[in-house]
């Protein structure tokens, strides 16, 4: 009998009392668990919540589970889940813009106007995206335990245990088409094992206009309520001897060990929900000192930075339709973690999460006084983090700018950094140098079709500024001395002059030059080009002066919080504590529901079709709504993906813990059925991924039934939905048990 057919017929007579159980009691568990430990660690927690799976059948390495459904997203970054037998898988719409963008153009806007394969011959092929299936996960902690002192230095440390892991993962990968990888594990006191198939060949299938899989855009941004249809649907293929396989028209659909049914009852307030995907980082173990340094440098760094490339980037996307197709992608992924720092500094102060650290590490120190035998294991602990942090914060402001403004910043600092590089490496065989220069035509074709010369520019001059005025001066790069030579009498330095004049003399300021550039490229014309000069100065000035110290207070934070992690769990042996997330996939289980965000404000658990009208703004291009939806909902044409009460819902919320990385995650109800995907959090949460937040924190979904909807009704490509399993309904099921 297929694990399917098992879910639908096991422990139907624990139905009424299960149901009952779930909407009157709402338990928001914090924790991203492992999910090869929920038998030992969570099983009895989450069936008492609802749950009416075993924890075989979530996670399993002999039989098909949940966990075989679930795919990493180009190897994190993203989640996307099986919802057919045929390969097709769902993620978020903010996951793929990208791979939207690159099969767009001004005559074929897909960003603007959505796509849809209407056969599988129709669908498109995707450079460099992957699905990654776990296979299995084995605790190896012990391969390492003796072999790694307290006395090692975190060099020595860190060479053993590469050296261990590289044993491992050949020793289990090799004669397979398998990869693997060690991760540590509760900061690197714990070591497993990660086992995985990679498929290469996944193919864009529908995806919705930005009008609707991101309505709502920046404004509505980590929000509540949200009436957002972020979703897009790829499909795998795989070699026809069912081997991964690069792209070929002779790849067939991958065929599942499992595959999510989908449950057209929606979700009520109060049901069990769980979440599978992979979250990529969490810091719920970060100190004080931690705490503190985000607060008061870190933090507000980020965000006055990425401020400014915003107000740049967004003045050229408004002047010209081509610079906004160009820039989409680039302008979210910026505006997505500034909006997040923004709402993470708030909740962390009005959650008081520093005095909370306080208060714990105080109890830590308490309790190494209290043995000789603690003292000698643990008190130079706090002393090494808070000396490290103090050391740290002398950099801090170079780290960030230099990550924020340079690396992150102008892009023709990096383009020109990696040509180089690549030029530095040239073959001399003419054959080879000819094939190899190619290839570069190809990266530089790629860049351009992208890249808007007037924004760059115009951040090259901004960043270099905020650089110069923020950094220490003592730890400024020789560029700055040569700006400094072009004081015109004015008490400014003219920045707007220093990128105007290095944009002309660049060989990488446009696609014309750079092509002209690398018929006959030669390494010493590359590195005196002004763009790798100026980029080359400051990371050059960094590298060799500053990384050196970063390196040692790196290890004394990582080889600190090791220690004080260690303590910690050993300091309360009567609670259960999860890692850290850390790309790795992680279930984390609670409810839908509703909540009060502040005094005299009340939040329902999910919004409708109707919400999406009341938003619309034709004016403003992240509230414009499709004529086709207008009609669909003024009709009240919503088939059979309407609720109980004849309402299309779109999103709804849950309590469920996650972090980046869950995008695209399933959201799962009792039974193993998908009820939606999620692709948020809410604002008043955002310190979630330090402090979690037990009476606010919500996760955002898109209701299956919406997606349902859009596939079937508005692109009219209900072709795909039969591949699909439609569960039975749970509320006949429930029905029919009464009677």
């Amino acid at each position: 009998m297929s694990f399917v057919k098992l879910i639908y017929m096991k422990r139907l007579t624990k139905i009424l009392f299960a149901l009952f159980f779930i909407t009157n009691h709402l338990i928001a568990d914090e924790g991203m668990w492992m999910p090869n430990l929920i038998k030992t660690l969570n099983q009895t927690d989450m069936q008492n919540s609802g749950l009416q799976l075993s924890a075989d059948e979530i996670y399993s390495i002999n039989n098909s589970s949940l966990k075989d459904a679930v795919v990493a997203l180009n190897g994190g970054g993203c989640t996307a889940e099986m919802i057919s037998s045929e390969g097709l898988i769902l993620t978020n719409h903010h996951c793929v813009d990208d791979l939207i963008q690159s099969h767009s153009s001004i005559e074929n806007n897909y960003l603007e106007n959505g796509f849809w394969a209407m056969s599988k011959s129709e669908e498109l092929k995707n450079e460099g995206v992957t699905a990654t299936f776990l296979i299995n996960i084995e605790d190896v902690t012990s391969l390492f335990k003796d072999s790694l002192s307290t006395e090692l230095s975190e060099a020595e440390r860190n060479k053993i245990i590469s050296k261990i892991s590289k044993k491992i993962v050949k020793e289990k990968t090799d004669s397979t088409s398998y990869s693997a990888r060690v991760r540590s594990f509760y900061g690197g006191n714990d070591f497993y094992l990660i086992t995985y198939q990679t498929y290469k060949d996944v193919r864009l299938v529908g995806a919705p206009p930005a009008s609707i899989g991101k309505f709502g855009g920046d404004t509505d941004n980590w929000m509540w309520p949200r009436h957002t249809g972020d979703f897009a649907l790829l499909r795998v293929y795989m070699a026809p001897d069912g081997s991964p396989a690069e792209y070929s028209v002779d790849n067939i659909p991958y065929v599942p060990k499992h595959h999510l049914p989908i449950q057209l009852d929606g979700v009520e307030n109060g049901d069990y929900t769980m979440v599978m995907g992979y979250p990529g980082r969490t810091n719920r173990f970060l100190t004080s000192y931690g705490i503190k340094e985000a607060l008061e440098t870190t933090y507000p760094e980020i965000i006055k930075i990425r401020t400014k490339k915003l107000e740049i980037m967004k003045a050229g996307m408004d002047a010209d339709e081509k610079t906004k197709l160009q820039y989409a992608s680039k302008y979210s992924s910026i505006s997505n973690y500034w909006k997040y720092y923004i709402g993470q500094s708030r909740g962390l102060k009005r959650m008081r999460v520093y005095e909370k650290k306080l208060t714990i590490e105080n109890n830590f120190k308490s309790w190494v006084e209290s043995s000789e035998d603690l003292q000698k294991k643990y008190s130079s602990v706090l002393p090494m983090l808070e000396d490290a942090y103090k050391r740290n914060k002398k950099i801090a402001f170079n780290r960030t700018y230099l990550t924020e403004a340079i690396f992150q910043g102008p892009e023709i600092l990096s383009f020109s950094y990696t040509m180089k590089n690549r030029i530095n490496t040239l073959p001399k065989a003419k054959e080879k140098r000819i094939e190899e220069l190619r290839k570069l035509r190809k990266i530089a074709k790629d860049f351009y079709k992208d890249y808007n010369a007037e924004i760059d520019q115009n951040l090259l001059s901004s960043m270099f500024e905020m650089y110069y005025y923020n950094v220490p001066k003592s730890q400024h790069a020789p560029i700055f001395k040569k700006l400094e030579n072009q004081l015109f009498g004015f008490k400014n330095f003219d920045f707007d002059f220093f990128a105007k004049n290095l944009f002309n003399q660049s060989y990488f300021s446009s696609e014309e030059k750079c092509l002209r550039f690398l018929k006959n490229p030669t390494k010493t014309l590359v590195e005196k080009d002004p763009a790798y000069v100026a980029f080359n100065s400051i990371y050059e000035k960094y590298l060799n002066e500053l990384y050196p110290t970063r390196k040692e207070i790196r290890d004394l934070m990582r080889k600190g919080n090791r220690l004080f992690i260690a303590g910690v769990r050993e300091m309360d042996t009567t609670k259960t504590f999860y890692p850290d997330a850390n790309s790795t996939m992680r279930v984390t289980y609670g409810n839908v529901g509703d909540y009060f965000p502040q005094e005299a404000v009340y939040y329902n658990y999910y919004t409708t079709l109707s919400g999406v009208l009341e938003k619309e703004d034709s004016t403003n291009y992240e509230f414009i709504v499709p004529s086709k939806l207008k009609e669909l909902e003024e009709n009240q044409d919503y088939g059979k993906y309407a609720d109980e009460d004849g309402v299309l819902r779109v999103n709804f919320i849950s309590n469920n813990d996650i972090t980046g990385g869950n995008s695209g995650s399933p959201v799962i109800n009792a039974w193993g059925e998908i009820v939606g995907t999620a692709f948020d959090g809410n604002w008043e949460a955002m310190s979630g991924d330090i402090a979690f937040e037990k009476e606010i924190q919500r996760t955002i979904s898109v209701d299956i039934r919406y997606i349902l909807f859009i596939v079937d009704k508005y692109a009219n490509a209900g072709y795909l939905i039969d591949e699909m399993t439609i569960a039975p309904s749970r509320k006949n099921i429930l029905e029919t048990e009464k009677n």
